[in-house]
């Protein structure tokens, strides 16, 4: 209920006349805006002392007399002698002015009291003028760079990043998503540049007094929420493509890197048209613009028209990025372009619904990306790797529901997180395969053109779904998406199906309950009911096409479980798999025969007669299962020795990740020796089926037989198996010999970070500086990110402590934003962990200073430090930690409880299951 009661008090709230006083963390409601004109002058010939300076008309509307106008402004300097205030309707203009000004910092809201009452039905035009330092803290209107190797030189670009709350560091604004309005910007800049904003240029004119500058004016908008506004001064060269429809479609990026440009300038036209036929909406704009930032934080930005991206988000070189590379950029873009109608056509009403826009658009990107490269069979490992992080994320206590209250900035930013992207994605992939195509894509339809260019809510959607699902018979009568979907979206958490099945009856009974990593915590206690589709297949059936429910998992008008019986199961001498294709984000535990029944195929001649999805979820769940306890390691393992004949990515990939935790707590302990011959014992012959790692790329017909033979490869030279190790450094070698590196590698582009990796792990300080220098040199941003990870690699303290240093050097070599990559793969080495982890703890005070204001940066640092501490004196020891650097923690209160809560959890593991899984996997090697 008190969610409720809040948007009743933010109502009452909002329509009341605003004052200095006013503290309400949302913008009071009497007036709106109808238009704005944004006129931006940018100085750049002294970059380390860039300024901007801008004039703002902001047509208002008002809905309710008021005395005030209050909007959003941070750290602008606002010359009030140039304030003006008009009245532009009705016959009987009056004057008017403003009075005085007033700010609350808290909400960053400025405030303008005026000479007269402001009249409902009138509109007027504030004018307001402002300047700033183009700052370089990769937020707002900011600054990057490059550099030019050729005349030898830093070049300088600006470029916006506002999402979700930023604009207000660029221009004076109503800086909120329901606040949509046309804008039109007019860019100052030197003639050399180019200028970019989210619409075409309108037309360009000379500087009424500074010579060399030009005034580059846009084309209006369509109405849209103030983050996402963009606009770019650069001197960038850009790769033209056709769209259909007649769009221009461009993608920008620093001149000596426009040669990487070409997959992202063919891939994004064709999922651009994807999307238009899905949503049967045509792309709104006359052009879309996509750029290549050398700094930026975020992986990209859906500005509508004007979508930023992080150069090894945009930018794949065939010559030197990998598949996963190419497959990473397509994710993102199809990501990206999605968002231009959820998102940008429909907008959340307010950041609760955050999940809206990120959870649909990591949705339909799956559906795009399979559409454009139906030969990387994408959509089943993209869907399983969205689960497989909700689960870890959504099973602990200190979770939050895809939907939730917001009331600051700092829980906005906290909001971008696995709950809203990859769970957001999972509901929806659920409630697509429980409607069916027809039902879901006319629902989807109706929706967008019902509220396009709107801003709307998640129960608008529910509403048009319902209605499509009724229409089409995908839904019977009595049942209601609403009522569904709330139980999976305002709850935190997912459930645990216990399967207990009668085989002389030929039934099963079935119960619910949150499934909880905190084995402290009683999950009876917890409550939650979850509307549950229920699929399910037999050994005789092995029906696992079919992902429509059989039958559902109720819950009652009170929230309460309603119990199930599931009839017409097989004898037993056959198994039952619930959840096929994993089509719902819930766990299924069986019975200790189902699951004998389940080893005894998995480890026969027919173990893919079970899908490969429901072959991964039976490894990721009795794994997780063993972990808190609820199966012994000796079941576990049972289910996971199959794999020796297993040859498909999916279900290696969801093994490899649950025993990558596990190794990172048991080796700090004595019996890693156990587990790294089981690893040996478990990867060695899929390794030497697949060749190694020789090159036989070229002969591999499946994309993804070769994400296979990395991955394994990867195992294979992290734990000395076969001829992994000496064969990595062969190849490094040779590469070392070449006369020119830089230009000539023989390393396999595929094996690049495997060959690096081991080669330092076992090589000398020169190889280090050998690669270091290949850094230096580098030209394309994912070949740096794979050097940098290799770098980490080394098992020689003083250099990853060096390394350490340089990455949070503002002046260094590592570009900022790449800096908690490099922190996370020194935690990740076993020797650098322990270094990583004091390193943090005696700066932590400069690390928050260095990433401020982002600290949602600074939460990324937090994982590899959570993921490895497993005793109660380290666990005790990081809390006190926590509670004494309060200050350094601000902004970030739900990332240190949830790495808390992830280390008690790992503290539970070893104090409940060490001995357990020691003498477990000496039966398995």
């Amino acid at each position: 209920m008190k969610w409720f009661m809040l948007l009743a008090v933010a109502s009452a709230v909002g329509l009341a006349s605003c004052d200095s006083n006013y503290n309400h963390y949302r913008l009071p409601t009497a007036i709106r805006p109808q238009k704005y004109q944004l006129s931006i002058l940018t100085l750049m010939e002294h970059p380390q002392e860039s300024t901007f300076n801008g004039t703002m008309k902001i047509l208002i509307e008002v809905l309710e007399n008021t005395r005030n106008i209050t909007l959003h402004s941070k750290d602008l300097t606002i010359d009030e002698s140039q304030t003006t205030l008009s009245q532009v309707n009705g016959s009987q203009k009056q004057d008017n002015c403003v009075s005085s000004t007033a700010v609350n910092p808290n909400h960053d809201y400025y405030i303008l009291n005026t000479c007269q009452e402001l009249l409902a039905g009138n509109v007027y035009e504030l004018t307001m003028s402002f300047s700033a330092d183009l700052n370089a803290q990769l937020e707002g209107y900011y600054r990057s760079s490059y550099e030019d190797p050729e005349a030898n030189e830093t070049r300088w670009i600006t470029i916006t990043q506002f999402e979700p709350a930023s604009a207000r560091l660029a221009f004076p604004c109503f800086d909120e998503p329901n606040y949509k309005a046309p804008f039109v910007v007019t860019l100052g800049h030197h003639k050399k540049y180019n200028a970019l904003s989210n619409m075409p240029v309108k037309k360009t004119k000379p500087h009424e007094s500074l010579p060399d500058y030009v005034w580059t004016e846009f084309e209006e908008s369509v109405p849209m929420s103030t983050y996402l506004v963009a606009y770019s001064i650069n001197d960038f060269s850009h790769k033209p493509s056709t769209l259909s429809n007649g769009a221009l479609f461009r993608t920008w990026a620093r001149p000596n890197a426009i040669d990487q440009c070409v997959y992202a300038s063919e891939f994004g036209p064709k999922v651009l048209q994807f999307y238009e036929e899905l949503f049967g909406i045509k792309f709104p704009l006359p052009k879309m613009d996509q750029i290549a930032v050398p700094d930026f934080f975020a992986g990209a930005m859906e500005n509508w028209g004007l979508v930023t991206y992080r150069e090894s988000a945009l930018l794949f070189s065939p010559e030197h990025s990998a598949l996963d590379d190419k497959q990473h950029t397509a994710e993102v873009l199809a990501h990206e372009l999605a968002h231009q109608w959820f998102g940008n056509l429909v907008t959340m009403k307010w950041w609760t619904d955050l999940w809206l826009n990120e959870g649909f658009a990591t949705y339909v990107a799956t559906l795009g990306l399979a559409h454009v490269h139906p030969e990387w069979r994408s959509l089943d490992k993209e869907s399983v790797s969205n689960l497989l992080t909700l689960f870890r994320k959504d099973s602990l206590e200190s979770s939050h529901p895809i939907s939730r209250p917001i009331q600051l900035v700092s829980e906005i930013f906290e909001n971008f997180d696995a709950i809203a992207y990859e769970k957001g994605s999972s509901v929806i992939r659920m409630m697509h395969l429980f409607l069916g195509e027809e039902a879901f894509r006319s629902g989807l339809k109706s929706y967008l053109q019902m509220y396009k260019y709107k801003n709307a809510e998640q129960d608008n959607l529910w509403e048009s779904l319902t209605q499509a699902a009724h229409k089409n018979g995908a839904l019977p009568k009595d049942f209601d998406i609403k009522t569904i979907m709330d139980s999976w979206t305002l709850q935190t958490g997912y459930p645990v199906i216990d399967v207990t099945r009668d085989y002389a009856a030929g039934s099963a009974e079935l119960t619910q309950e949150r499934y909880l990593l905190n084995t402290e915590v009683s999950r009876s206690h917890n409550g939650g009911c979850w509307w549950v589709p229920l699929s399910y297949t037999t050994q005789s059936k092995l029906d696992f096409n079919n992902t429509s429910p059989e039958d559902w998992l109720e819950c009652n008008k009170d929230g309460q479980r309603l119990p199930k019986k599931i009839g017409n199961l097989p004898g037993a001498d056959q198994w039952v798999i619930f959840n096929t294709k994993l089509s719902a984000p819930y766990k299924v535990n069986y019975d200790a025969k189902n699951w004998k029944l389940l080893i005894r195929t998995l480890n026969s001649k027919d173990f893919e007669s079970i899908h490969l999805v429901n072959r991964a979820q039976l490894i990721d769940d009795v794994l997780y299962f063993a972990w808190t306890g609820e199966q012994d390691y000796e079941t576990a393992l049972g289910v996971i020795e199959y794999l020796h004949r297993e040859r498909e990515l999916l279900p290696w990939r969801v093994a490899l990740d649950n025993l990558k935790l596990l190794n990172r707590i048991i080796r700090q302990t004595p019996k890693y020796g156990s587990f790294k011959r089981f690893i040996k014992k478990l990867i060695t012959p899929i390794y030497e089926d697949l060749n190694g790692i020789n090159d036989t790329f070229s002969t591999i017909q499946e994309k993804d037989q070769i994400l296979l033979k990395t991955t394994v490869g990867t195992w294979a030279c992290g734990y000395q198996a076969s001829d992994c190790v000496p064969r990595a450094v062969e190849y490094f070698r040779k590469w070392q010999t070449d006369p020119n590196p830089d230009e000539n590698n023989p390393v396999p582009i595929d094996i690049r970070n495997i060959v690096y990796c081991t080669a330092i792990e076992h090589g000398s300080d020169n190889d280090w500086e050998f690669l270091w220098s290949r850094y230096l040199k580098a030209n394309v941003a994912s070949e740096k990110l794979t050097i940098l990870d290799a770098l980490s690699c080394s098992q020689e303290v003083w250099l990853l402590q060096r390394l350490l240093e340089m990455t949070f050097d503002p002046k260094g070599d590592i570009r900022k934003q790449d800096s908690a990559w490099v922190f996370t793969s020194v935690a990740a080495n076993e020797v650098g962990f322990l270094l990583a982890k004091k390193y943090f703890m005696d700066n932590v005070e400069s690390i928050y200073k260095f990433y401020h204001p982002l600290p949602k940066v600074f939460s990324r640092l937090l994982p590899p430090l959570y993921e490895q501490i497993f005793n109660r004196i380290d666990y005790n020891e990081f809390k006190d930690f926590v509670a004494n650097s309060r200050d350094s923690f601000k902004g970030l209160e739900q990332a240190t409880q949830q790495a808390l809560e992830i280390m008690l959890t790992n503290v539970q593991w070893n104090e409940r299951n060490y001995a357990n899984f020691s003498s477990a996997i000496r039966e398995f090697h």
